[in-house]
């Protein structure tokens, strides 16, 4: 079914596409945490690809503000302030030889007044491919609050990502997101979401509008 669903991404235009994903996350430890990604993906005009592979978190304790702005989220990595990730992931696509990455990554997370959160990411990209190495550095700024509905708490949130691309010199992509978290039980997350992703790494620049959704899947609390 996994496999189905990530091929039907690839289906559409290219200035317009859909891109489901699939997160898996384990608890090992209060502060260790493993889950394992599988999406596809489009990245600085390139063609849309799969992304497979684990990711390995490890967390500070967690901090009484950032528990009350996010006593809905299923997530537990937002009661923290800081995470520290590596993780690994296989890209592989039609017609090119697989991309293998290394994306070490850290989060900052942050409260705000009346119920907001901003999280702060940093990723960095390093990719092997056909015996060349490239990297990319990525910062995403991301801002959500939870929302009543009767006893039910969705999280919309809007977000925006900044590349910066060794291939290129230059900070070459921007991606703008706006979606909602819709938690179901104690395990269940549906994250639906619109992009807008503007690439400047090639002539002419590139616009894709891109729509998403994420199944994220909570365990070993």
């Amino acid at each position: 079914m996994l496999l189905v669903w990530l091929a039907g991404g690839r289906a559409v235009a290219q200035s317009d596409q859909v891109l489901p994903e699939l997160d898996v996350y384990y608890k090992l430890k209060p502060d260790i945490r493993i889950w394992f990604q599988a999406k596809d993906t489009r990245e600085a005009g390139d063609q849309v690809r799969a992304e497979i592979g684990p990711s390995l978190d490890f967390y500070l304790k967690p901090w009484l503000k950032l528990k009350d702005v996010t006593a809905f989220d299923l997530d537990d990595s937002k009661k923290r302030p800081v995470i520290v990730s590596i993780g690994y992931r296989s890209l592989p696509a039609p017609g090119v030889t697989p991309t293998n990455r290394m994306e070490p990554v850290v989060t900052f997370n942050l409260p705000l007044k009346y119920g907001f959160l901003v999280n702060d990411r940093n990723r960095g990209d390093l990719d092997w491919q056909n015996g060349n190495f490239s990297w990319r550095y990525r910062n995403r700024i991301w801002i959500q609050r939870a929302i009543r509905i009767r006893s039910y708490h969705p999280s919309p949130y809007a977000a925006a990502e900044f590349f910066y691309s060794s291939r290129y010199g230059k900070w070459n992509d921007t991606a703008v997101y706006v979606g909602c978290l819709f938690p179901f039980g104690q395990h269940v997350e549906f994250n639906p979401y619109y992009e807008h992703q503007n690439s400047t790494g090639r002539s002419p620049n590139q616009q894709l509008n891109q729509l998403g959704l994420v199944l994220s899947l909570f365990f070993g609390k």
